[in-house]
């Protein structure tokens, strides 16, 4: 590769992060969390959904610290991502941004929720409820599987290798109990 090919390049080193954010968002979609676990499918409840997971996998990279790059490339694939889907939608150019830089505070927002929870042994249901359910708590039985199902899903990815989990191999704790 020449000098000015290499300064020039179209290489985009998000693209080692896209097989994670697809698998993040596959297993965000996964049917039992909205059928059995009764997260509300819809726009929102599957931005929750995809969200919660996400931040699972973001709390679990944070365990190696020399991942900090590819925690900002997995977070730059999803901002691009959030930034096509409201498009998508109709939302105009002109407050995309705006739109945009809500999803990435509520995304924060989530990370250190559910962090708190799942380090301090908290009851991981409060923060189901405030980002999941938006405050309208659910039947217990349901927030009992959720709440039961994230912790397995945290507690899986904490046994997985951090190369694997970059590789998009993530646990499959959606299809069932």
């Amino acid at each position: 590769m020449s000098f000015f090919s290499k300064i020039f390049s179209r290489d985009n080193p998000n693209a080692k992060m896209q097989p994670l954010y697809d698998a993040i968002v596959s297993e965000g979609r996964q049917l039992g969390w909205y059928e059995e676990a009764q997260v509300p499918d819809s726009l929102d409840g599957r931005f929750d959904m995809i969200a919660a997971i996400f931040s699972l996998v973001l709390i679990r990279l944070e365990k190696d610290e020399e991942r900090g790059q590819e925690i900002a490339w997995l977070t730059e694939i999803f901002i691009q991502d959030m930034d096509g889907q409201l498009r998508q939608i109709g939302i105009g150019d002109m407050i995309v941004g705006k739109h945009v830089g809500r999803i990435i505070g509520a995304l924060g927002g989530r990370v250190g929720a559910y962090r708190d929870a799942l380090q301090q042994d908290a009851d991981l249901r409060e923060a189901i409820v405030r980002n999941i359910f938006r405050g309208e708590k659910p039947d217990d039985a349901a927030l009992d599987i959720l709440a039961s199902r994230l912790s397995a899903y945290h507690a899986a990815l904490q046994d997985r290798e951090t190369d694997a989990i970059v590789a998009g191999q993530l646990p499959d704790s959606g299809r069932a109990a």
